[in-house]
């Protein structure tokens, strides 16, 4: 089974160009995306916020490893001490996108290409080789966000992540259906009481953090502008 940031980073993938979106706040979406899939896993959990001054902290709740390498990896750093769910995004997606690109490779899914820009500057891509597992992403996507069937959980939180990035309506096809409508249902998805308080928390602290990472980014860009 694929990781729920590997499912991320499909979507955002342009499968013939093999280039990203969302490529300025990648590393915060995959860092979510990995505390999501803990939260999902019973892995991890948010604490209660004790004052209005203070950030709810994450804590590790597993005393055992996942057997995938990222997920162990990612929860050894939550464990080593509470952080709050906007420090361990960060942390969590610091250099990741790599170690997730290579996965998918081994996988069949991707292949890197190396150019270079101009003759000058080196580049590697990520075209799709066999997209049979990112197709059948989108039709529960395009399921649960179009015609409006119950999606499990993972792709519940999927659809969580990509409402916090602005990228639900972007990746289906509307049927009929306006953007405006496709992004009110992600967030009905993303808000509706579908997951153990634990694991809502999580996906509530990881979307949030998400969208103030977005918010900087913009902030930063109509500075430099």
């Amino acid at each position: 089974m694929t990781l729920i940031a590997e499912d991320l980073l499909l979507l955002l993938l342009d499968d013939a160009k093999g280039t990203l979106a969302a490529s300025s706040y990648l590393p915060t979406a995959l860092g979510g995306a990995l505390l999501v899939e803990l939260a999902l896993a019973g892995a991890v959990e948010v604490e209660e916020k004790r004052g209005f001054w203070q950030t709810a902290k994450v804590r590790a709740t597993a005393t055992t490893p996942p057997q995938d390498p990222l997920l162990a990896a990612a929860l050894a750093t939550v464990a080593e001490k509470e952080r709050s769910a906007q420090d361990l995004v960060g942390r969590l997606g610091k250099g990741v996108k790599d170690d997730l690109l290579a996965s998918l490779e081994r996988r069949g899914m991707v292949q890197a290409r190396r150019d270079k820009v101009l003759g000058l500057f080196p580049r590697t891509t990520w075209p799709a080789v066999d997209s049979t597992h990112e197709d059948a992403v989108r039709r529960a996507l395009t399921a649960a966000l179009v015609s409006g069937a119950e999606p499990d959980d993972r792709t519940r939180a999927l659809v969580a992540l990509l409402d916090a990035l602005g990228r639900a309506h972007r990746t289906v096809e509307h049927q009929g259906m306006s953007a405006g409508e496709v992004r009110r249902r992600a967030k009905a998805l993303a808000d509706g009481d579908w997951a153990a308080k634990a694991v809502k928390d999580a996906i509530a602290a990881s979307t949030a953090a998400m969208s103030t990472a977005i918010a900087a980014g913009g902030v930063a860009a109509a500075a430099s502008s």
